[in-house]
């Protein structure tokens, strides 16, 4: 990068003297580029666009405005109904960004660990108890190949219908909940969701 020769301004993160500002505002001075990097979670909140009609291209004094950071992983809790358990417990669940293409669909999340066999299939529930409509879907993730060899039978999910469903169901399940009716995210599953969780499994067939 060309520093121009007249350095009559200061660098915004350490005051030496320099030409080259913020290509996206125009008006943060910095040094080199590693200084506008470094400082950039603190002038992002202050870095408005530059005017179309006083913008006139790319110059040599102005340095690149880093690119947004990366979406991190999220964690949410997620209540596991595993095989072997006489009771469902709550696990946490890694969920992986979606591209920036496909902004508005929900995150995905991170099963393997649950599931050996690596083959999952979801289920969204939307109505509880009475056919009433759930405020926050839930997402049951659960094995289709143990469904289909009706093997190992789920003892917790026995357990919460009181051994009163007419089909049992096999597999792990693990059951994810969402953030609201469009389904763009998750949220933290909790107890409180186990009574339409228990409704479904009673009248699967």
């Amino acid at each position: 990068m060309q520093v121009p020769t007249s350095l009559n301004q200061a660098c915004t993160l350490c005051g030496n003297p320099c030409a080259m500002w913020c290509s996206r505002c125009q008006n943060t001075w910095y040094c080199c580029p590693e200084h506008l990097q470094t400082d950039w979670p603190r002038h992002r909140r202050d870095c408005i666009p530059a005017s179309q009609n006083t913008t006139s291209g790319y110059n040599s004094n102005m340095i690149a405005t880093p690119p947004p950071a990366e979406p991190q992983y999220i964690t949410v809790t997620a209540i596991l109904f595993a095989p072997e358990a006489d009771r469902w417990t709550t696990t946490q669940v890694h969920c992986r960004p979606t591209p920036r293409s496909s902004h508005g669909i929900c995150p995905i999340p991170i099963l393997q660990m649950f599931f050996p066999d690596g083959l999952t299939e979801g289920i969204v529930l939307t109505q509880g108890l009475n056919g009433e409509n759930l405020r926050f879907p839930l997402h049951l993730w659960y094995s289709p190949t143990a469904l289909q060899r009706s093997s190992p039978v789920n003892r917790s999910i026995y357990n919460i219908t009181c051994g009163s469903a007419s089909k049992a169901w096999c597999g792990p399940v693990v059951v994810l909940k969402f953030n609201g009716s469009r389904r763009q995210g998750y949220t933290d599953a909790s107890p409180n969701d186990l009574p339409a969780l228990s409704a479904y499994f009673l009248a699967y067939k």
